[in-house]
Parts: C-alpha cells; sequence; structure tokens
C-alpha cells in the first residue's frame, strides 16, 4: 500500500487538528480553580496551627516543665521539635496529648501517670524529628 504525499499531508493536517483540539479539553477537567486551591492551603495552615497549639498548651504547664527537666529533656528542644513534624505526625501527636489532658481532667489518670505520658510524648516526638 503506497501513500501519495497529498495523503500523507492530509493524515498529518488530520492528526494534528484532533490533538490541538481534544488537549484543552482534556486538560480543563483536571485543573483546579485558584480558589479551591487558596482555601486547601489555608484549612491546612489552620490545622497545623491548632494542632500545634494543642501540643504547646500541654508542655506549657509548670508541671510538665517540671516532669520535662526531670527526665533530662529540655523543655525549649522539645518545643522546636513540635515545628519540625510532618502534618500526620503532629495530627497524631496532637490528638494524643488531647486524650491525654482529657483523662488527666477527668481524674482517669493521675499526675504521675500524665508525666510519664507526657516524657514518652516527648521521647517519641525527639525521636520522630531525628529520624526526619
Amino acid at each position: 500500500m503506497k501513500f501519495s504525499p497529498i495523503r500523507t499531508l492530509f493524515a498529518a493536517f488530520a492528526v494534528t487538528a484532533v490533538l490541538a483540539f481534544s488537549h484543552p479539553v482534556c486538560a480543563q477537567d483536571h485543573i483546579v480553580p485558584p480558589a479551591a486551591l487558596q482555601q486547601n492551603l489555608t484549612d491546612s495552615a489552620a490545622a497545623r496551627q491548632q494542632n500545634e497549639e494543642q501540643i504547646q498548651s500541654l508542655y506549657a504547664q509548670p508541671q510538665v516543665q517540671r516532669a520535662l527537666r526531670a527526665a533530662k529533656i529540655d523543655p525549649q528542644q522539645v518545643t522546636r521539635a513540635v515545628s519540625q513534624l510532618s502534618d500526620a505526625d503532629l495530627a497524631s501527636l496532637a490528638a494524643r496529648s488531647a486524650a491525654a489532658q482529657k483523662d488527666f481532667a477527668a481524674g482517669n489518670i493521675n499526675d504521675h501517670d500524665l508525666l510519664l505520658i507526657l516524657i514518652c510524648i516527648a521521647a517519641l516526638l525527639l525521636i520522630l524529628v531525628a529520624v526526619h
């Protein structure tokens, strides 16, 4: 089967036309509006800020500061390490600290147990930061 130059030119033109007209339509289906991207970034930053505040409020308590010093863990190092966590690790740690505070407030755990939990969380935090 032999193609003439006119048929080859026509086929090339047809393929080019199909690709040129189909690409913008397909691409528009996958474009995320700038407002949605901005909202996603804002929500993510707000969630991260809230998680950091949850952890910092726990570690700012005087009895926690004393317990960390007694365990030879620098409270400032823990504070700095919080900001270096990934979003997933930060969310997990915030949930654990909120649960510990809630249990302590409800009387489910005593001072000693809470301090042990906090020291374990601080150690985990420092290990996570060291690994990353």
